[in-house]
Formats: structure tokens, C-alpha cells, sequence
């Protein structure tokens, strides 16, 4: 748990993604999503004095809360985790004993009005991870066409109304009135969304789809899963929190990919071809966790093993 900057942030199935990437005590491991720190501090606690971890964020906040960590096993870098093979070759590491990535937004990010990711709060329309580079949501809204925007709501958030909410998002625009703050956003999207599931705020599904767009989640992990692959040494564990759909799809069918062999009809008696990840399965957050913290509801920890096989390509 922590409550740097007056934002209180409990780390999602602690125990069981640690539990899972840790396969040997003295191995070099990377928190390739550090946030808060929970999952380092945890790996930390079960290395041996031997033992190394390093860390990647995009946000320069938790880069700055990593600073509390003195640790001389430990080590931080400022940049995404779809990175990880050029950032850590710079500090020396060209090869790892697991991975670990928690797909989750902090709570600090999502309970700051000024960082834009909640429509619970009225701040600017920014929802950018790293808040150094790349357009702010506001930007994105300002700048992209009806049909981008709608194959972003509709793709990203999986939002039926996609159409009709950037058809209203365009046109407040060019009445000389662009959207600049997240309680604008909300407004307008619960004026378009006519219904919606029980308990689910209309703009639930923008605001997911923005967030995804602006920070390029999706092509970040499909990078990120392919750069972990290649780094990790035989016996070396992936370890992987997904939040929503998109995200645990994406994660599933990598580790089958590499997983699980296709039955050839051309050649049925051949032998297997050697696979480079082994599934150790999917974790599920506990009723207890979920009572304590609803924000784990939607969590799924998926978890493979690197195998000797060589990669192919």
C-alpha cells in the first residue's frame, strides 16, 4: 500500500504475481510497470543479497516515488516497459529470470483530478501516462476526424453508441466549444449514450477507449510480451495483470501462441515442435481481495515459463 502525495494505492494480487514470476532467489528480475512500488518491494523482500531487480515506469511520478527505495539491488528507468530490451542493455542487462507487468492504472493516477484519467473528478482532458511526450486526450479530441474518433470509442472501449458520441463530440467542436476537461467529457457522452448496464456510467467505456488510444496500451503490450519473450532465460517466468478484455486477449493468445502446438493434418504422426513458453495457468483475485479492494474485480494474472526451445525468426 502506498499514500505518497495523499493518493493511497493497494497493489493488486501481490502474493500471486510475485509467487509466480519468481523462480530463482538470485535471478534478475524486471517490474516492468512499477507505479507505486508494491510488486518491487515484494520481489525485493525474497531476493537473495545476489539477487537484482529493475524497474521501468512512463510516469515521471512514479519514477519520483522510486526515489524512497535504497536499495542497492534495485534499480529504476524512466521510459515503457515495450522498451525494456534497449532500456536495460543500457544498464548491462541483456537477459532476465522473470518479468512482470501490471497492466493496471495506479490509483494515483485515476484519484488525481489533474492527470485526467476519471470521470469522477472534474481536471483537464489529459489521461497521459507519461506526462513529458505524446497529445493529451484533449489534443487527440481536437485535432481527429468523426470516423477516427469513433473507430477509437468503439474499437478501444468496445462502445455500441461510438458513432453517435463522436458524431456529438465533432460537432460541439466546430461550434467553436472543444472539449477541455473530463466533466465536459462525461456530460456530453451521458447526453448520447441513451442506455447503459446497471451500475455503469455512461462515459465508462470513453474514457477506457481514450486512455487506450492516447497512451498506445495495446501496441505497448504486444511489444512488451514479445521483448519479455526474447529476454528471458530458459526456466525464466512471465507474469502479467490484465484489467479489462482487450488486454487479457491479447496476453491469452501470446502465451498460447508460443504455448501450444497446431495439429498438422499434412504431417499427423510428426513429432512436436518444440514451443518456446510453457502456461503455468490463470489467477484470479480472491472474494477476500475483491471485498477489500473492488477495484481487483477485474483482474486476471496469467503466468508462463520460458522453455530452451529456440525462437524462431
Amino acid at each position: 500500500m502506498d499514500e505518497s502525495a495523499g493518493f493511497r494505492h493497494t497493489t493488486v494480487l501481490l502474493e500471486e504475481a510475485v509467487d509466480g514470476v519468481m523462480a530463482r532467489p538470485d535471478g534478475i528480475y524486471l517490474d516492468g510497470t512499477f507505479g507505486r512500488g508494491g510488486h518491487s518491494r515484494a520481489l525485493l523482500a525474497r531476493l537473495a543479497p545476489e539477487g537484482r531487480l529493475a524497474a521501468i515506469d512512463r510516469d515521471p511520478e512514479a519514477i519520483a516515488a522510486a526515489a524512497s527505495i535504497t536499495d542497492p539491488r534495485f534499480s529504476i528507468v524512466h521510459g515503457g516497459f515495450a522498451d525494456m530490451a534497449e532500456l536495460l542493455a543500457g544498464r548491462g542487462v541483456h537477459q532476465l529470470d522473470g518479468v512482470l507487468l501490471d497492466l493496471g492504472v495506479s490509483s494515483p493516477q485515476i484519484d488525481n483530478p489533474q492527470r485526467g484519467f476519471s470521470f469522477r473528478f472534474d481536471g483537464p482532458l489529459d489521461m497521459r501516462m507519461d506526462t513529458t511526450r505524446g497529445e493529451s486526450a484533449a489534443t487527440f479530441l481536437a485535432r481527429a476526424d468523426e470516423r477516427e474518433i469513433a473507430e477509437v470509442i468503439r474499437d478501444y472501449g468496445e462502445e455500441r453508441f461510438a458513432g453517435q458520441i463522436a458524431k456529438a463530440l465533432v460537432a460541439r467542436r466546430e461550434a467553436g466549444a472543444p472539449l477541455t476537461r473530463t466533466d465536459e467529457l462525461r456530460e456530453l457522452v451521458a447526453r448520447a449514450v441513451k442506455t447503459r448496464e446497471p451500475g455503469q456510467d455512461p462515459a465508462t467505456r470513453t474514457f477506457q477507449a481514450l486512455r487506450i488510444h492516447v497512451n498506445r496500451e495495446l501496441e505497448q503490450l504486444e511489444q512488451g510480451l514479445s521483448a519479455a519473450l526474447r529476454l528471458l532465460a530458459p526456466g525464466g517466468r512471465l507474469s502479467v495483470i490484465s484489467f479489462h478484455s482487450l488486454e487479457d486477449r491479447r496476453v491469452k493468445q501470446f502465451i498460447a501462441a508460443h504455448s501450444k502446438a497446431e495439429f498438422d493434418r499434412r504431417a499427423p504422426f510428426a513429432p512436436p515442435p518444440a514451443l518456446a513458453l510453457k502456461s503455468l495457468g490463470r489467477v484470479m483475485p480472491s472474494a477476500a481481495e475483491v471485498a477489500a479492494n473492488p477495484r481487483s474485480r477485474s483482474a486476471v494474472l496469467r503466468i508462463a515459463e520460458r522453455t530452451d526451445a529456440a525462437l524462431k525468426g
